[in-house]
């Protein structure tokens, strides 16, 4: 099935206040109380799945749902809720650098021993998990840039010049079949998996929802617009060494020729967007508003900390033997059980 095409179903609830968003959303009933959105687990699927939903609004919406709902007052103060929550708990829990030079120096050293998921994958993960992992990270993929992208009018001189230099390579230079979004598809058609937009919503774990979320509300608040460059540095500053790995592994478990072509795609393309956000994004930043200097070295450490937290989930099913989907994936030749979390 094809990514483009009309809006994603709603997914089931994971809980009372996804449960009662959910119910907003199609009319069927009120919001959670706040003290109810506030009183969640922050890391936990019930509140990362009701943000996403909030969210998913500003991008294509649910089938079924109005799109006045995407602006609707009741609905931005529950999201608000939830949004102190999860931005409460990032200052909270991230590694917190002094300066973005520090940040940035940590980002550019890769590790001799490395124990994240792509030099898993790399070394001896097997095609069920390549596929998992396809699946879990379609969420973001599937709309690949469009986070970042809500940035754009928030910067100006250099820092936009340069992010636009970046986006417009993220969406193929003005070729629909070069667009990342697409090539991820591809991918997936290669794994045998569905890429319609969405359809993998219902059986990624929090920790995935919670790395969207993130681009998300760092994305649409201009008051983060210097920690949305944060992130948006680290995705393109590990994002070549990342793909070289994880093009290593579709060869290695012949995953087929567009998956690896998404990955060697970006083993080049982000080797030089890298230089690019660093010294025009970053830099042209800081020049005219210096005083954005912590947003910045806090996105990093935010984006390290949510990417941590689900390297450690897939990392800890896989190595169970078990799925890291709260659904796996149907196959005949499946070597691992049901688990549902």
């Amino acid at each position: 099935m094809t990514h483009e095409g009309p809006e994603p179903r709603l997914p089931s609830a994971r809980g009372p206040v996804s449960a009662a968003v959910t119910a907003y959303l199609l009319d069927t009933g009120p919001l959670p109380r706040h003290e109810d959105a506030a009183g969640a687990d922050v890391h936990g699927d019930d509140l990362q799945l009701a943000l996403y939903l909030c969210y998913e609004l500003h991008y294509r919406g649910f089938a079924g749902v109005s799109p006045d709902r995407e602006w609707d007052p009741e609905l931005l103060r529950t999201r608000a809720v939830l949004e102190h929550r999860f931005l409460s708990a990032l200052r909270a829990d991230a590694v917190a650098h002094d300066s973005v030079e520090d940040a940035l120096a940590d980002l550019l050293v890769e590790p001799v021993d490395g124990t994240g998921v792509s030099y898993f994958l790399r070394d001896k993960g097997e095609l069920w998990q390549v596929r998992e992992y396809a699946a879990q990270r379609s969420l973001y993929h599937l709309k690949e840039a469009d986070p970042h992208a809500w940035v754009l009018p928030r910067l100006w001189g250099r820092a936009k010049a340069g992010m636009a230099a970046v986006e417009f390579d993220e969406y193929g230079g003005g070729r629909a079949d070069r667009v990342h979004a697409r090539l991820f598809a591809d991918l997936m058609t290669d794994l045998d998996l569905d890429t319609t937009y969405g359809h993998y919503l219902d059986a990624a774990c929090a920790e995935v929802l919670a790395t969207v979320n993130l681009m998300s509300l760092f994305g649409l608040h201009r008051a983060l617009r210097g920690a949305l460059v944060g992130h948006f540095a680290s995705v393109e500053i590990t994002s070549s060494p990342g793909s070289r790995r994880l093009a290593e592994a579709m060869r290695r478990t012949q995953a087929g020729p567009a998956a690896e072509h998404f990955y060697d795609e970006h083993v080049e393309a982000d080797a030089v967007h890298e230089q690019v956000v660093r010294h025009e994004v970053i830099g042209g930043l800081l020049a005219e508003e210096p005083h954005l200097a912590a947003d910045v070295a806090f996105g990093i450490d935010a984006t390290a900390l949510v990417e941590d937290r689900l390297a450690a989930r897939l990392l800890s099913d896989w190595q169970a033997g078990r799925s890291s989907l709260r659904t796996p994936l149907p196959s005949d030749a499946a070597p691992y059980s049901s688990h549902i979390s």
